[in-house]
C-alpha cells in the first residue's frame, strides 16, 4: 500500500468520523434540550398548580407577574406573596408533581421574612415508596432569590436532573457509546496499517538490499562459467562441458529473477521513468522473434507470426515493451504441457493496434483469471510445483500497460490455451 493511498485512507476516515460525530454531538445536544424543555414545562405547570391550591385554600389571589423564577437550570422560586405552611405546601408539591408524571427527588424550602433565608426545607426522595410529609431534613438551606423583591415565596431545586435527563436519553447514550467505540477501533486500525506498512518497508529495502547483493556474485560466476565453457580442456570432456553448461543456464536463470524483483521494487518505490520512442512494432517483432524461437525451440514448440497490421507505428518504452513480450511468451511455453504453440498476432482495429499473444498450454479457469495480474499470484495447481517462478510476470506487464495508458484483455478457457490482448493507439 503506497503513502498516498494510506493517506487518502486516513484524511477520507477521519473526515468520515469528524462527520458522525457532529452529526451525533447535534442529536444528543437536540435530545438533551427537548429533554430539558420538557422538564422544564412539567416543573413550572406543577408549580403553577401548587401555586393555585394554596391560593384557594388560603383565599387569597395570586400576582400574575414574576410568579415562577428559574434561578438555575434545577432551582425555580414561586411567589405566593402570602402565608402557608410547611405540611400543606409538601402535600400540594408532592401532588402536582406526581399529576405531572414526574416521581424525581426534590428538596423545597420557605423564605423566612425575619430571618432573610429559606428555611423549613425538606428533601423529598422517590427511590423508597414515603408517606406525605415523610422526608430527610436539608443539610443546608436552599438559596435565598436576592434578585427579587418577593416577599412570601417558596423554592424548589432538583439535585438528580442531570442524572434522570440522562437516563431518560439511555438510547442515545448507547448509541454514542457505539461511535465512540467506532472512532477507538478506526484510531486502532490506522495504528495497525501504519505499523504494518513500516514492517513491509523494512521487508522490501531488505530484499532489494539483498538482491543487490546478488548481483555482484552473480555477475562473477557468469564470468568464470564462460571462462570454463571456453576452455578446450572443458570443451574435450562432455561431462564437464554439460555441468558448465547447467551453471551457465541456473546462473541466467537467476540473473533473470533478481533483474526482475529489482525492475518491481523500483515499480513499487514511485512512476516507471519511460523512454518513450516511435517504435515500429512489426519490426520489433521480426528482431526479437529469433530469441524468441529459441526459447520456444527449447521444447521443441513452434512460434507463428501473424503481422497483419497495416500501421504498426506507436509510442512506447522499447525495453520494456520487449519485456512484456518476453514475459507473455514465457508463460506460454511453461504453461504447455505438449509441445508449445506460440502465435503472436498484429491488427489494426479501430484507430489502434491490437497485439495479441496466444499459446495453447493449459489454460486458466475464470475464478482465476481477475487475479492473474496481482502481485505474486500463482494460479493453485494442488501439489505439483513443476512450474517455478515468483508470481510477477503478469503483474509487470499490467503494470507497464498501465503507465502506457494501454488497455489488455485475458482470455482462457481450461485446456485449450491463454490469450492476452493488448490495445495500443496507433501514430497517425
Amino acid at each position: 500500500m503506497t503513502n498516498t493511498i494510506i493517506r487518502r485512507v486516513i484524511v477520507l476516515g477521519a473526515l468520515s468520523i469528524l462527520s458522525l460525530l457532529s452529526v451525533q454531538t447535534y442529536w444528543v445536544l437536540r435530545s438533551w434540550n427537548l429533554q430539558e424543555q420538557e422538564f422544564d414545562r412539567k416543573v413550572r405547570q406543577a408549580l403553577l398548580d401548587t401555586a393555585r391550591d394554596l391560593a384557594r385554600i388560603g383565599l387569597f389571589v395570586l400576582q400574575d407577574a414574576d410568579l415562577i423564577n428559574q434561578v438555575y437550570s434545577n432551582y425555580y422560586v414561586v411567589n405566593i406573596n402570602n402565608q402557608f405552611d410547611e405540611a400543606t405546601l409538601e402535600f400540594y408539591l408532592q401532588k402536582a408533581f406526581e399529576n405531572q408524571g414526574m416521581r424525581e427527588d426534590f428538596q423545597y424550602g420557605i423564605f423566612d421574612c425575619s430571618s432573610n433565608k429559606m428555611v423549613s426545607g425538606k428533601m423529598i426522595k422517590y427511590k423508597k415508596p414515603s408517606a406525605i410529609g415523610e422526608g430527610e431534613q436539608l443539610d443546608a438551606p436552599l438559596p435565598t432569590h436576592y434578585d427579587s423583591d418577593f416577599i412570601y415565596y417558596f423554592g424548589v431545586r432538583f439535585p438528580n436532573k442531570s442524572a434522570n435527563l440522562l437516563s431518560n436519553m439511555w438510547i442515545v447514550v448507547i448509541f454514542t457509546g457505539l461511535i465512540l467505540i467506532t472512532v477507538a477501533f478506526f484510531i486502532y486500525a490506522m495504528i495497525v496499517i501504519l505499523r504494518q506498512k513500516q514492517l513491509s518497508e523494512l521487508q522490501r529495502d531488505f530484499i532489494n538490499n539483498m538482491t543487490h547483493e546478488f548481483k555482484t556474485p552473480i555477475s562473477t560466476i557468469n564470468i568464470s562459467t564462460d571462462v570454463f565453457l571456453q576452455n578446450e580442456l572443458i570443451k574435450a570432456d562432455p561431462r564437464l562441458s554439460r555441468y558448465s553448461t547447467i551453471i551457465k543456464e541456473q546462473i541466467m536463470r537467476l540473473n533473470t529473477q533478481v533483474e526482475k524483483v529489482l525492475q518491481l521494487a523500483k515499480i513499487e518505490r514511485d512512476r516507471i521513468d519511460l523512454s518513450l520512442e516511435d517504435i515500429d512494432l512489426t519490426e520489433l517483432l521480426r528482431s526479437i522473434s529469433p530469441s524468441i524461437e529459441l526459447k520456444v525451440g527449447e521444447k521443441n514448440g513452434t512460434l507463428q507470426l501473424q503481422l497483419e497490421a497495416a500501421q504498426s507505428m506507436i509510442r512506447a518504452d522499447r525495453l520494456h515493451l520487449t519485456n512484456i513480450l518476453h514475459n507473455l511468451v514465457d508463460n506460454g511455453v511453461k504453461y504447455s504441457k505438449s509441445e508449445p504453440l506460440i502465435v503472436i498476432q498484429t491488427q489494426n482495429k479501430d484507430g489502434h493496434l491490437v497485439l495479441r499473444v496466444q499459446d495453447n498450454g493449459i489454460g486458466i479457469s475464470k475464478e482465476h483469471q481477475r487475479h492473474v495480474f496481482n502481485k505474486f499470484y500463482r494460479v493453485p495447481t494442488g501439489n505439483v510445483h513443476n512450474v517455478k517462478g515468483f508470481g510477477l510476470g503478469l503483474f509487470y506487464v499490467k503494470t507497464i500497460c498501465k503507465e502506457h495508458h494501454w488497455k489488455i484483455h485475458l482470455s482462457s478457457e481450461p485446456g485449450k490455451g491463454t490469450s492476452v490482448e493488448i490495445r495500443m493507439p496507433t501514430l497517425s
